[in-house]
């Protein structure tokens, strides 16, 4: 068998390593793999699907465009009987999906088909949700729609931030590849059709996603701020024009003598932090830092007794 592999981030990085197992195990060659160069404006705090390829030489290619005509021919040439795409983030189109013999597959970071499209880690997390997972599925020109082959569930515990979840996401992503190989390779896959009415989609996040509305419940709070904690760019409130990020906090059900609003400062508690009033509850800031300066843990955001009684916007 002869694929063509296309991904990665942590998840791509550690498919890729799945598959050059698989392809020694089984006597199949990885015939090009496709990926990304690194954006210069992001944090790149993931793995190399890059080098993994070069320190197993396999070819690698890094298009602008994977479904330019050229690089859709120059694929053809490699007679691929599979493809498969994993945390690849270009859209691919029809020609490049009719290439491979066998089928283009993908791994998506959730259980579709809910969570289509973009960052499926950081919504579920903004959501609440208790459980994720990884689905393999066949692709269609429209994102994440095609027959499902497998699925891998993954737990969310309340703790999970955004970098725990993925740890547990790039752990059952090449589980789920070493376990639906096999089938595929014998035509023995299960290919589900998704309940397109069970289907939700969401798109890109970026850093300005990340605003605190105080009216939200502190849960609310709370769930944005793992979603978006380190390493990505963080939530974030503002106090006289001055951004402060929140980087993590937990949910307090203080005691209220009197009416406060959402955002307001009801007390600065030694050794842990700031407690913000919000919709339903309040939110304790234990790890904060305003824009520019350094980070602050608990012990010294309580020292900021001058913030009591004013509210954050």
């Amino acid at each position: 068998m002869r694929i063509i592999f296309m991904g990665y981030h942590n998840i791509g990085y550690a498919c890729l390593k799945a598959l050059i197992e698989l392809g020694r195990e089984w006597g199949d060659e990885i015939v090009a793999v496709v990926t990304h160069g690194d954006d210069p404006k992001e944090e790149i705090w993931f793995a190399s699907v890059r080098q993994l390829a070069f320190e197993n030489y396999l070819p690698v290619y890094q298009p602008a465009n994977p479904n330019a005509p050229a690089f859709v021919a120059a694929m053809q040439a490699l007679q691929p009987d599979w493809l498969f795409s994993c945390y690849y983030r270009h859209m691919l189109k029809q020609p490049l999906l009719d290439l491979p013999r066998l089928g283009a597959l993908n791994l998506h970071g959730s259980l579709l088909p809910r969570y289509r499209g973009r960052c499926p880690v950081n919504w579920v997390l903004v959501h609440g949700e208790t459980e994720t997972g990884v689905t393999l599925h066949y692709m269609e020109a429209k994102a994440d729609r095609g027959d499902i082959v497998g699925v891998k569930r993954v737990p969310i515990t309340f703790e999970d931030t955004a970098v725990t979840l993925f740890a547990k996401m790039t752990a059952a992503a090449p589980e789920l590849l070493r376990e639906t190989y096999p089938l595929l390779r014998a035509g023995a896959a299960p290919r589900l059709t998704q309940d397109h009415s069970q289907a939700s989609y969401y798109g890109g996040r970026t850093p300005a996603d990340g605003l605190i509305d105080w009216r939200h419940a502190a849960r609310q709070t709370y769930n944005l701020v793992r979603a978006v904690t380190h390493p990505y760019p963080g939530a974030f409130t503002f106090f006289q024009g001055r951004k402060l990020l929140v980087w993590a906090g937990q949910i307090m059900a203080a005691p209220v003598t009197e009416p406060v609003e959402p955002g307001q400062v009801t007390a600065a508690v030694p050794g842990e932090g700031l407690l913000v009033a919000t919709g339903a509850g309040h939110f304790l800031i234990t790890q904060a830092q305003w824009e520019g300066e350094p980070e602050f843990l608990g012990p010294v955001l309580a020292t900021w007794e001058h913030l009591a009684g004013h509210r954050f916007s």
